[in-house]
């Protein structure tokens, strides 16, 4: 089986890899590329434990083809963090408990990077709507919803 030689921009350094035509993109970043952040759930799409940001937006790297997005940038929850540390609604989720078992963390934890950088105050029906396409079976979503919410107040304060 021959591969296709792409470039993925992963967390801002250019990665090469060769891949089968039908390697997913979650696929690539955990086995190809030793990027096991990004969690896949139901592989089905319906979940969102494997929610990366490819080119800023938020996309289910378990319904995507590697191969349709050579050259893009895509950021995992590895790159999440900045020079200085967690980034805001990292700590956010940390400081509100917005986890317990930590394996749907990743999917939202870009959801919330991508919804935030839209909305940089979102109301309780934007915050619900936001994260609506990530099941969690531990939360009950209350302090995820928390998190959210303190992740907008921090990145204002950090502004």
């Amino acid at each position: 089986m021959s591969g296709h030689e792409i470039t993925l921009v992963v967390n801002g350094v250019a990665r090469r890899v060769s891949v089968p035509a039908r390697r997913l993109l979650s696929d690539c970043l955990r086995h190809d590329l030793g990027l096991t952040g990004t969690h896949v759930g139901c592989e089905h799409g319906v979940c969102g434990c494997c929610t990366v940001l490819l080119d800023g937006e938020p996309v289910r790297s378990c319904l995507t083809f590697a191969v349709t997005v050579d050259g893009q940038e895509i950021t995992t929850v590895e790159g999440l963090a900045g020079p200085d540390g967690m980034s805001a609604v990292q700590r956010a989720f940390a400081e509100c408990h917005g986890l317990q078992c930590g394996f749907c963390t990743p999917g939202f934890l870009c959801t919330v990077t991508a919804l935030l950088r839209e909305n940089p105050a979102p109301t309780e029906e934007e915050v619900l709507e936001g994260v609506s396409g990530n099941l969690c079976r531990c939360t009950g979503y209350q302090n995820i919803v928390k998190a959210v919410h303190r992740a907008a107040e921090l990145m204002t304060e950090e502004s």
